[in-house]
């Protein structure tokens, strides 16, 4: 009787490390997933970066999958279009709060492009501002392809009500707003010629290429797990051993 009042009383210590280690291990699991994840983005913007530049009119023919040319370097000649200028709100640079510009560009082939000109101090809330306006006629830039943080452009000028602010580059929801085609992708502008005129808007970094704390996580996940075992395993020797005592103390 005695064994089996000792096993009962490890039921529900055994339960709970059990439910500790496995939720533990699952979300080691989880950042080593993350981990991979985070690797593989590194390697994709670094081949992107690593090809030189290219005509934007053989990196987007007609019908281009998106995948295959983010982070891919392009340069284009055309005009921006700041009447349909757009405003990404709530960005951050060098510790400062701002928002970036989100310009069309107007391509020589008629065809154009979304580009994220850059970081303007809060203040400049507006799109279309002359403080911040790029240089007139044509403007030839050079930057990396992006695709869409939402769906892929699909209704040209949808939308019943113009929005001028948006939180993410959504190129579906973006190209509502604009009353012809955009490209699947958007360009994050590194330089342009004739240069902007103010200082602002200033071009945004590049995605930072870390592989991030989940490798740091996962391990501490793992350690976890093994703690809650290594803690039932030496509360069930106790248990072993003061119920052995106790027998002892009986028999005699």
């Amino acid at each position: 009787m005695t064994g089996i009042a000792w096993s009962k009383r490890l039921v529900k210590p055994l339960v709970a490390a059990i439910l500790v280690a496995t939720t533990c291990v699952a979300l080691g699991i989880w950042q080593i997933a993350r981990l991979h994840q985070k690797q593989q983005f590194n390697a994709a913007v670094r081949a992107g970066l690593a090809a030189p530049p290219a005509a934007i009119d053989t990196l987007l023919p007609e019908g281009v999958d998106p995948e295959a040319v983010r982070y891919r370097r392009v340069e284009a000649t055309g005009t921006f279009d700041t009447a349909h200028e757009l405003i990404l709100y709530g960005r951050t640079q060098r510790s400062q709060a701002g928002n970036h510009m989100l310009t069309p560009l107007r391509l020589d082939d008629g065809r154009a492009i979304l580009v994220d000109r850059g970081w303007v101090p809060l203040d400049v809330d507006q799109p279309g501002a002359a403080a911040v306006a790029p240089p007139p006629g044509d403007v030839h830039v050079e930057g990396v392809l992006f695709s869409s943080d939402g769906g892929p452009p699909a209704v040209v000028g949808g939308a019943a009500v113009r929005e001028s602010t948006f939180a993410k580059i959504d190129l579906e929801a973006i190209q509502s707003q604009i009353p012809y085609a955009i490209a699947p992708v958007y360009l994050l502008l590194r330089r342009q010629t004739p240069a902007q005129p103010d200082r602002f808007p200033r071009p945004a970094p590049l995605p930072e290429l870390s592989e991030g704390p989940h490798l740091g996580y996962a391990v501490q996940w793992f350690s976890f797990a093994a703690i809650a075992a290594a803690g039932f395993v030496v509360l069930a020797l106790r248990d072993t051993r003061d119920g052995g005592g106790a027998d002892d103390d009986r028999s005699g």
